[in-house]
């Protein structure tokens, strides 16, 4: 074969093969499924694209993609992901996973709003007794020795020799005396003997004292406790002198105790008068005691901000002694089931409380709630929310900021409506436009529609081209709205300073 005929030979296998690709091309069956795979649409594919709105959560919006000013990327919004009136939002499937949102339902159980402090055990002071002679004297015997040592009711604590004491006790026999030899007497001596032996034993009574007739001695005197208890404080030593009102001896009965607790000042209106409460002292691991609220303090330490509370515990063992370190739990909410939410679940801006309500479909709403009690996990719910209401309890200030955000997209997006902001006019100069953020700073007047002084602020622009034409400096005179949260948007702008442009004589400029 001749190089001619190669090349005719080259030339037509070439031409049936184009022409066999270009047949199979032509018909190929529509559901071949040897083809390559076909992509999945992106985010934002077969859906219209609204706007772009501002990353942060301002409200700004650009039809075309641009960056805020700390250089981030305006988000899209598509057709169907745009705001409504409700303040409902829409999160993708994908999304909530990556947010990691987890939702429970509302639910009625009891409340563990316990009130925890930290106490101290003391004395009661109703049952503290002190042994202070009513007259001058020497003590000449001790029977009881030392601090700390126990004693019953009536038992001897110390015997005194007082002359005042030996001088009465001789003016008492001398009238008994007196009463017995003038039985025989008339009526008049034995009445005077009488009162003799009642004024003496009157005068011993008044000194709080028991005679002891020991041996038909009854020079001395024994004082004896008041009351079954331990000694605190004795001062007494044989052999030595006290003064009348001298205290020698202190007992405390201490069946019954008082545990002071400090109650922080925002817990009080938890706190009653004859509430339950436990008791658990660190000397005994394991172990609670019951008490009761007996009184609350008047008074509040200001540098610590908590306010003395006293309870009251019963202590026939003896277990408790004053100056213990005592944890106290006060049950304050009851055994009433209440309709309560985890803590997680509430969005508080301090004006404001929200807990999300879960819809269908990825959307959530915002639902403003009242709370009442606080327990260590939950809170409680006074209004707002029903039992069995689906709620989120993770993640939720994310979607509670993207909520805010398209509330206040809302008036961008909704062309059809006009919101009724409150509109107010001031004059002022103009300072500097930032452009990519959308705000305009302005020097103004007072205005004292809304008790501003005059001061440089920053306002929002409601249209970009609203500040066209003005430079800095210029004087001018604008109409603003306050769109609520802080944000004052600029609705109208116009340069002054030309006789036409002067404010009017009614005053109205001069705000």
């Amino acid at each position: 074969m001749n190089r001619a005929n190669t090349v005719l030979l080259i030339a037509a296998l070439s031409a049936a093969l184009a022409s066999g690709y270009w047949f199979g091309s032509r018909h190929a069956p529509d559901d071949a499924g040897a083809g390559p795979a076909v992509a999945e649409p992106g985010p934002g594919q077969g859906r219209k694209l609204l706007y772009y709105r501002n990353p942060m959560g301002l409200p700004d919006t650009s039809p075309t993609p641009k960056k805020d000013s700390m250089g981030m990327d305006y988000i899209p919004v598509y057709e169907g992901d745009e705001p409504d009136d409700t303040g409902v939002v829409k999160v993708s499937p994908s999304r909530v996973q990556t947010l990691g949102v987890r939702t429970a339902r509302v639910e009625k159980r009891v409340l563990d709003a316990t009130v925890r402090a930290v106490g101290r055990v003391e004395t009661d002071e109703r049952r503290v007794h002190e042994i202070a002679p009513r007259f001058e004297g020497w003590i000449e015997q001790l029977h009881v020795n030392a601090t700390g040592d126990p004693v019953r009711k009536g038992q001897p604590l110390f015997s005194v020799y007082s002359p005042e004491l030996v001088s009465v006790l001789q003016e008492l026999r001398i009238a008994e005396q007196l009463g017995r030899e003038g039985a025989n007497a008339d009526a008049a001596a034995r009445a005077g003997a009488e009162r003799l032996i009642q004024a003496a034993r009157e005068r011993i009574k008044n000194w709080d004292v028991s005679i002891l007739a020991e041996e038909g001695d009854r020079s001395r005197l024994s004082f004896t406790s008041p009351v079954d208890g331990i000694v605190l404080e004795k001062k007494a030593v044989a052999g030595m002198r006290f003064m009348p009102g001298e205290t020698i001896f202190r007992i405390a009965d201490l069946s019954s105790i008082w545990v002071i607790a400090d109650i922080y000042e925002q817990d009080l209106v938890r706190v009653k008068q004859a509430q339950e409460a436990r008791v658990v002292i660190d000397a005994f691991p394991g172990k609670t005691f019951d008490a009761k609220v007996t009184y609350l303090y008047p008074t509040l330490n200001t540098s610590t901000r908590t306010t003395p509370v006293r309870l009251e515990i019963q202590n026939p063992d003896g277990l408790l002694r004053p100056g213990m370190f005592a944890h106290v739990e006060l049950a304050s909410a009851g055994a009433v089931p209440r309709l309560t939410v985890p803590k997680s679940a509430v969005i508080d801006s301090g004006a404001r409380q929200v807990v999300l309500i879960a819809l269908a479909e990825g959307k959530y709403k915002p639902q403003p709630v009242k709370l009442g009690m606080r327990g260590s996990e939950e809170v409680e719910v006074l209004e707002g929310l029903a039992e069995g209401d689906p709620i989120v309890v993770s993640a939720n200030f994310l979607i509670d900021a993207e909520s805010n955000l398209k509330a206040a997209l809302s008036g961008f997006s909704d062309a059809g409506k006009e919101k009724a902001w409150p509109s107010y006019e001031a004059e002022g100069s103009f300072v500097a436009l930032d452009a990519a953020a959308g705000t305009l700073t302005l020097s103004h007047n007072p205005i004292p529609a809304l008790k501003w002084p005059a001061m440089t602020m920053d306002f929002t622009l409601a249209a970009p081209e609203l500040a066209k034409g003005i430079a800095p400096g210029q004087a001018i005179r604008f109409r603003f709205e306050d769109r609520g949260n802080g944000q004052f948007a600029i609705t109208q702008i116009e340069p002054f300073g030309g006789a036409q442009d002067k404010p009017a004589a009614n005053g109205h400029g001069g705000h």
